[in-house]
């Protein structure tokens, strides 16, 4: 009955809730009756769940007028506990544990940080705990927070190593002109490499939620490059989740096609790393022709590198620019620190700088 035996699920703010930006406990109940369905028949399901901050609102009157991230605090922290303790609810009267992750995106940035994390879920999934999800808004620094949850899917389906991400939002998919128009449709299917999707998307974001469809597809292809197939369907549409897997030829949805080029477990974190690079490594015309042809695999040597800037340690990430035109080729770990990698710079007969088996290319 199921093609993907581990599955994300992001549920978004506008899915969530009601038009007064109160919580839609039949449309929750609906999500989990869905999900209990595909659990109960093998599927390892993951959770991405916004609606916190949008529960909280609907609870807290503050006294005074607050600073967004003052009132992004106050709503999650009362939010996050309503709605938690809706999906507790919910799953066990399915006979279901579920388990709640509150995550930042530090713990993406740390390697040590990020594989005791995807511990931590492995263990939930294989005792068959459904893990739920969401960004610690609480303690998030605003430059820190993720784009919204559409991000956090992404790297939630990487880290996971999951076989589908399904990011269900008010809308039936991407279509090819403005949603509103009658003549616009859904682009059914976006191979892999498709990139020419800007003139198609709406910049508007959601008034509840803090992305848009851009963020969407753009993470969408990311993670289909990386092998996993990402759905963007109607979360409101009655059975949605078990009509995309159970009707996929008939249910409307724009589907991201899956690259079936193999990448591994480090290349997929250094590809979702560059919000956390401590330093840029600029390359020669040679180095960044070598790094960019895709018949050969090359490391990054220092005879190539040109400047760096930024103070960095052996194993942080770093930017790799082309001095020519300062296009970002990609993100790699280091090899060296920053005062070694100086003192090696544009000269022959050192290991790599940055090893291709540590390096993502753009």
């Amino acid at each position: 009955m199921i093609k993907y035996k581990r599955i994300a699920v992001k549920v978004g703010s506008n899915v969530l809730t009601r038009p007064d930006g109160r919580l839609d406990v039949t449309r929750v109940s609906a999500i989990v009756d869905q999900i209990a369905v595909l659990h109960k028949a093998g599927a390892e399901i993951i959770l991405i769940s916004s609606g916190a901050v949008a529960s909280g609102r609907s609870e807290v009157k503050p006294h005074k007028k607050l600073d967004a991230v003052s009132a992004r605090q106050l709503f999650s922290a009362v939010g996050q506990a309503k709605l938690i303790n809706r999906y507790y609810e919910l799953f066990r009267e399915q006979g279901i544990a579920c388990g709640q992750i509150l995550t930042t995106k530090e713990n993406f940035g740390s390697r040590s940080l990020y594989l005791n994390q995807k511990n931590c879920i492995g263990v939930m999934l294989e005792n068959k705990v459904i893990p739920i999800v969401n960004e610690n808004d609480t303690t998030s620094i605003t430059e820190l927070m993720f784009t919204d949850n559409d991000e956090l899917s992404g790297l939630m389906a990487t880290m996971m190593d999951v076989d589908a991400l399904i990011i269900l939002s008010n809308v039936d998919g991407i279509y090819n002109g403005n949603p509103s128009d009658p003549s616009s449709q859904v682009i059914r299917q976006i191979l892999p490499g498709q990139q020419d999707m800007d003139d198609y998307i709406s910049d508007q974001k959601s008034t509840l939620g803090r992305g848009g469809m851009h963020t969407k597809c753009a993470i969408a292809q990311k993670v289909a490059a990386e092998g996993i197939a990402v759905m963007i369907a109607n979360g409101k549409k009655e059975n949605i989740l078990l009509d995309l897997l159970q009707k996929p030829d008939t249910t409307v949805c724009t589907l991201f096609v899956p690259s079936e080029k193999e990448i591994s477990s480090v290349k997929k974190w250094i590809a979702h790393s560059e919000d956390f690079a401590k330093g840029v490594v600029y390359v020669n015309a040679g180095a960044a022709e070598a790094l960019q042809d895709e018949s050969k695999a090359s490391s990054l040597l220092p005879v190539g590198v040109s400047r760096i800037e930024g103070e960095f340690e052996e194993g942080d990430i770093v930017k790799i620019i082309a001095e020519a035109d300062e296009q970002i080729i990609g993100v790699g770990k280091v090899q060296y620190d920053s005062f070694t990698a100086r003192k090696y710079l544009g000269k022959k007969g050192h290991k790599p700088f940055i090893h291709y088996d540590y390096m993502s290319l753009d």
